[in-house]
């Protein structure tokens, strides 16, 4: 006995079938709904024209430890001395001495203007550790994210350099120094022109300074030559 004809055909086992899409403005209201746009909008506005970053500033727990500790062992030496003094004991000899050295020597005296210069030294160095930000190895990176800072140590991005120059036809061997403003790149060709081989890393070296993504990309001086002559 036949199957009527207005029934539907029955659809095969694994057959795909393609669900119903719901426009932006058919989409039911939820929670996410509510939120500000800026939520789901591009990330916040860079840190500068540019994204540009200042450098990182070092911590310097070692200077600092090391004032810490000679500031620490000068004034318990000094306290002690008080605290015998107060107490009816003769004082520390050296601070006595020390005492009749100043009391007596001139000011022109050689000892004098050592210790002076020696003291002037020590308090220059402060100042500038204290005025210079340090980490100089630590190249800062630009900023896509108000709340998010990135460095990249020279040494990765000479290394970077480096893998993308023996990339280039006719590169035998390279050396590549990165500073804070240039990096040097010196490679050996074993063929192919010269002048070809400094143009073509020109341009590769270029792509790859641009994909360190650095905040200020350092300039590239590039120099080719011949391998010296064996024995």
């Amino acid at each position: 006995m036949s199957e009527p004809q207005d029934r539907e055909p029955r659809e095969s086992e694994g057959t795909t079938q393609r669900l119903p899409v719901l426009e932006k403005s058919q989409a039911g209201t939820g929670p996410d709904q509510s939120a500000p746009s800026a939520a789901h909008g591009p990330p916040p506005a860079l840190d500068g024209e540019g994204g540009r970053a200042g450098r990182f500033w070092s911590t310097r727990r070692i200077p600092a430890g090391i004032g810490a500790l000679l500031l620490l062992a000068l004034a318990g030496l000094f306290l002690y001395d008080i605290v015998s003094v107060r107490a009816d004991r003769p004082g520390m000899s050296w601070r006595r001495e020390l005492a009749r050295q100043l009391a007596e020597r001139p000011l022109d005296d050689t000892w004098v203007l050592v210790g002076a210069g020696v003291a002037a030294a020590l308090g220059l160095w402060l100042l500038v550790l204290a005025a210079t930000p340090g980490l100089r190895h630590v190249l800062p990176m630009r900023r896509t994210h108000a709340d998010v800072r990135a460095g990249l140590d020279r040494d990765a991005a000479a290394t970077a350099l480096r893998d993308r120059a023996m990339e280039v036809a006719g590169v035998q061997s390279a050396r590549v120094r990165v500073r804070r403003r240039r990096a040097d790149v010196r490679a050996l060709s074993h063929f192919r022109e010269l002048d070809d081989v400094r143009t073509d890393l020109d341009a590769v070296l270029a792509d790859a300074v641009r994909g360190l993504g650095l905040s200020r990309p350092p300039s590239l001086s590039v120099r080719v030559r011949r391998p010296g002559r064996k024995g």
